[in-house]
């Protein structure tokens, strides 16, 4: 591989432990019902909804900010203000870097074997920063994150982006499928990365679905990719 392609949320860090914390602690501050296991649940199925909304492109990411935590009260049945929780929210996960088993064990492995390149959706800020805090900037040569591509993955303009990026003054240009991409999202990395021609690797999460028809491999622990390849 030339390049590898890696996914920061729920691959690198961990978004999931990031919810439960700050639903916990963001209940407790605004004095909200007790937070309840379940509850992450709740917010997991309602926020996927609107990133398919975002994946499909008929939903902005400033959009979402506006109605997501409305969205999860209401099905939680809890009388709050939405954007006031989802302020809150933003400003906690811009200062969370919680790494997931193995994350840093596959940086230092893979670097200097292939360029390592982010790609992210998300604000571009929040995502460099969290990299940042959490060590894993220096790893990365490239940072393609939706904000800055004017696309999401799995759209192809996200994957026209980067490779522009990847590819601009380089005299021999990297192919598609001589890159890789490592996700954990069935519908933006694994989708967006087969119909773009790049190797894929599923990282699959516990309770997660399969690996599509047509993904290159499936790991369960990070760590278990260096040997793939």
């Amino acid at each position: 591989m030339k390049a590898i392609f890696i996914d920061i949320d729920n691959t690198l860090l961990d978004f999931d432990a990031y919810i439960r914390t700050t639903m916990e602690q963001g209940f407790a501050h605004f004095g909200l019902p007790a937070y309840r296991p379940e509850m992450y649940h709740t917010f997991t199925a309602e926020n996927n909804k609107l990133w398919r909304q975002i994946e499909e492109g008929t939903l902005t990411f400033a959009e979402l900010q506006k109605i997501r935590w409305n969205n999860v009260f209401a099905a939680l049945g809890i009388h709050f203000d939405g954007p006031t929780f989802e302020h809150y929210f933003r400003a906690a996960l811009h200062e969370s870097a919680i790494p997931v088993p193995g994350a840093m064990e596959l940086l230092q492995s893979l670097s200097g074997r292939a360029l390592l390149c982010v790609a992210s959706n998300g604000p571009y800020e929040q995502q460099i920063h969290r990299l940042e805090i959490g060590g894993m900037k220096p790893y990365f040569d490239y940072f393609f994150i939706s904000e800055r591509a004017g696309a999401a993955k799995p759209a192809p303009a996200f994957f026209d982006y980067a490779f522009r990026e990847l590819n601009q003054e380089r005299k021999v240009p990297i192919l598609p499928e001589e890159t890789l991409i490592i996700g954990d999202s069935l519908s933006s990395d694994m989708a967006g990365g087969l119909q773009y021609g790049m190797k894929t690797c599923y990282y699959r999460r516990p309770g997660a679905p399969a690996a599509p028809a047509g993904a290159d491999c499936t790991v369960t622990d990070l760590r278990q990719i260096p040997t793939l390849f």
